[in-house]
């Protein structure tokens, strides 16, 4: 592993199936810039992807290490779905080592959803991040350090439905703000009961459009905050 500095500058990406976002962030997670973003090509092949990336950071100042959040299953480093992008075409691609070869940097790729996680914890005890999107995402670590990654969207949470079905973007399109509200309260439940979490943050963009009181243990927190996950996955990742 690339040895971190302590004035380290990190290229940190997000990429989404509707955008690709990038800023970079300084020792203390702090953005240097609003993060800039451009959208996701169709087809999102690999090569279509690396090709926004170069274009949107064309004109950024220098950086030492990259990080990037991706929208599916990864294992060090390699991509083993992208339901948003099409696993297809994306299995199996060792973009950690794509985006060291292409911008000359060391770089590291988890789930979007554990970058932003990183971005967000306070390092004390079991902490459970998920977003609410285009699907649904979750993230956990535990004193600070990034746990394994589980890919609950695709878990059932009826006899029909997982979680992405159930509470992603194209249900709360068909079913309304008001039943969706009934449905997230729902999801909420069953998650405090299962992990039974210090403490439970909600992001993604659809997060603003909760209408209920949370418990004191969980947070409503903004999309940017994934940003800043993007130092700490050099420092206290938990994963290489």
């Amino acid at each position: 592993m690339a040895q971190v500095q302590k004035t380290a500058h990190v290229l940190t990406i997000d990429i989404g199936g509707s955008h690709v976002k990038a800023t970079i962030v300084d020792e203390n997670g702090n953005l240097l810039f609003d993060y800039k973003k451009i959208d996701t090509p169709s087809p999102a092949t690999p090569e279509a992807i690396m090709t926004a990336i170069k274009t949107l950071t064309i004109d950024f100042p220098a950086y030492d290490l990259i990080s990037a959040g991706f929208p599916g299953y990864i294992k060090e480093g390699i991509v083993k779905t992208a339901p948003n992008l099409g696993t297809k075409l994306w299995e199996n691609i060792d973009f950690s080592k794509n985006l060291t070869i292409s911008l000359g940097k060391p770089a590291k790729v988890v789930n979007d959803a554990d970058m932003q996680g990183l971005g967000i914890v306070k390092g004390k005890g079991l902490e459970m991040v998920v977003t609410l999107g285009t699907g649904f995402g979750s993230a956990f670590t535990y004193n600070g350090k990034l746990l394994p990654h589980f890919e609950l969207a695709h878990h059932p949470f009826t006899k029909r439905k997982t979680y992405d079905l159930y509470i992603g973007q194209k249900a709360l399109d068909t079913i309304g703000d008001k039943r969706w509200n009934l449905r997230i309260e729902k999801v909420l439940a069953v998650l405090k009961t299962v992990f039974n979490y210090d403490f439970l943050y909600v992001g993604g963009g659809n997060s603003s459009k909760i209408r209920f009181k949370v418990d004191e243990n969980v947070k409503l927190v903004s999309n940017i905050d994934g940003i800043h996950g993007g130092y700490r996955l050099w420092t206290q990742g938990g994963i290489d």
